[in-house]
């Protein structure tokens, strides 16, 4: 029985392959950038994409031409325009419920060798999570800062520096964790116009517009997917952390997410694992002066001092009374769908207008962007945000707020702007980096067909089970395999215990054969079978 359980679990790791963008292994090489042909081979049958299974075929990328807003006025200048053609022409399109770069994985919500399996899974509040629920998130994160990817490459050059047939491949290792702090500081990063320092800040593809929730929804479930595929956990989700009408960081405590260095008060304290982390990604100023991009490599500490901010950016916390406030905000973009929105849901969530008014403000963070500036650290500069693992708690309710809204106005597709939004916000705009493709207004939709829920959104009777019951059974049945296990090795002991007692009564029984053979000559058979019975019944007793 164990065995099985441990073949189910290497099977289920086999078909959980993480799918993350940026860049599949198999297209960061020379013969991929000459081609601009990303559909590496499906393991399962040798073919291109699992084209001979019927899981996907390699396919033109057709990219949406629908015009942009004027905030970013060039053309042709940064590889992120019309995602992800100055890279790749063609990739994996993949069938059904099948997903992944060479479609070899499921689509989110979906699991099996043949993704017929749908699944639910409940992401919870990290406050309420058994120390050992928070100790493991904790060792899961830093077993991923601590764990290269094996699928998956950053690019640390732009396109035109690789060659024209991609003689110069500019990709590199990086880890886990890490790589995902890359893609939140790439999908950011301002545009390179040549020349040291010359850059146009004004353009972000996962921020100040409509993708900003939708993006970052996709960017949460790439992190679940990759978790669960390096550490064999299919019941894990990343917990949120409800910062409602809190006054200062709950979750900053050693046993947490890390406290306050007594010894300086901008770092991390000795007493948390995050206090040994490296950082990446956060000198864009210095990138900017050399013409660059960020290298992925280590750059000195996680920095955090809460609440030592500037007042004045923010007063204060997010409050309940505001997210219901912002929650009640009907439209979703309005105006020129930029940081100037007034009346916008996404506008207001993200931190650029008044959660009490709904109309734009300047020189203030709210919402959203208030934890960030209240962080006061790594977790305060939008590229390289993504080094504090509380961004993972903060988003993952970010995105829980999202989802209250679409249930609530359960609006139509047609509500997500369709053009004239700054550059990468479009709905049909491909998702910057993610590879596979994944166009934003196709995330304009509730969590449940993605596979997943909100603890504080179930009704109370399943989220008592999902807060309460279900972590308990979770570790029942962690201990029922081990105890089956060792079962298991205890009856193996016995038999063999039981195999050489009989064969020493067996052997014994022989000799006295052999000593009794000159005394009773023909009658020696019965004498024979009469001992054979007799042990066998007392050594049957005796166990």
């Amino acid at each position: 029985m164990v065995l099985l359980v441990v073949l189910g679990s290497l099977l289920q790791m086999l078909f959980l392959r993480s799918c993350v963008g940026q860049f599949p292994r198999p297209c960061a090489n020379t013969e991929a950038l000459r081609t601009k042909q990303c559909c590496p081979v499906w393991e399962g049958d040798g073919s291109a994409c699992g084209a001979m299974s019927g899981r996907g075929f390699c396919q033109d990328v057709t990219v949406s031409e629908e015009p942009h807003g004027t905030q970013y006025p060039h053309t042709g200048i940064d590889d992120r325009e019309r995602w992800p053609l100055a890279f790749y022409n063609r990739t994996c399109q993949c069938a059904g419920n099948y997903g992944g770069f060479d479609c070899g994985e499921c689509r989110f919500g979906y699991f099996g060798p043949g993704c017929a399996e749908q699944r639910e899974s409940v992401r919870r509040n990290f406050l309420s999570l058994s120390v050992a629920e928070q100790q493991r998130f904790i060792a899961y994160l830093n077993l991923a800062k601590n764990t290269v990817t094996a699928d998956y490459v950053i690019v640390t050059g732009t396109r035109a520096e690789m060659g024209t047939d991609g003689e110069n491949p500019m990709f590199s290792d990086v880890s886990v964790y890490d790589l995902f702090v890359w893609m939140h500081y790439y999908v950011s990063r301002d545009t390179l116009l040549g020349g040291p320092g010359n850059v146009w800040q004004d353009i972000d593809f996962a921020h100040e517009s409509a993708a900003f929730l939708p993006w970052h929804r996709v960017y949460l479930l790439h992190w679940e997917h990759e978790i669960r595929k390096m550490t064999g956990d299919f019941n894990f989700t990343i917990p949120y952390w409800d910062w409602r009408d809190a006054t200062d960081c709950t979750v900053c405590t050693d046993t947490m997410m890390g406290g306050r260095s007594p010894l300086n008060p901008n770092l991390i304290s000795p007493g948390s694992v995050f206090s040994s982390w490296k950082v990446i990604c956060t000198q864009p100023e210095e990138y900017n002066s050399r013409a660059a991009l960020c290298p992925g490599t280590g750059e000195g500490p996680l920095l955090r001092n809460p609440g030592n901010h500037d007042p004045n950016r923010v007063r204060r916390l997010p409050t309940s009374a505001d997210v219901e406030f912002v929650v009640g905000i009907e439209t979703y973009e309005t105006g020129a769908m930029d940081r100037q929105a007034n009346m916008s849901f996404r506008n207001s969530l993200e931190g650029f207008a008044s959660p009490e008014t709904g109309m734009a403000i300047t020189g203030q963070s709210t919402m959203h962007n208030a934890l960030h500036v209240f962080m006061n650290g790594t977790m305060s500069s939008v590229q390289g945000s993504a080094n504090d693992p509380i961004f993972l708690l903060h988003h993952t309710f970010i995105d829980s707020i999202y989802e209250q809204w679409l249930r609530r106005h359960t609006p139509p597709r047609s509500r997500y702007p369709t053009a004239n939004a700054p550059i990468g916000h479009n709905d049909g705009y491909y998702m910057v980096p993610f590879l596979p493709l994944y166009r934003n207004g196709d995330y304009f939709l509730g969590n449940k067909v993605l596979g997943y829920e909100y603890s504080y959104l179930l009704d109370p009777g399943t989220r008592f089970v999902q807060e309460f019951l279900t972590p308990y059974m979770q570790e029942a049945q962690l201990i029922w395999q081990w105890l089956l296990g060792a079962g298991l090795i205890g009856a193996i002991l016995a038999g063999i215990v039981m195999t050489t007692g009989a064969l020493f009564v067996r052997r014994r029984s022989q000799n006295r054969k052999m000593k009794s053979t000159s005394s009773f000559g023909e009658r020696q058979p019965l004498l024979h079978s009469s001992l054979e019975e007799g042990s066998g019944t007392s050594y049957q007793t005796t166990l």
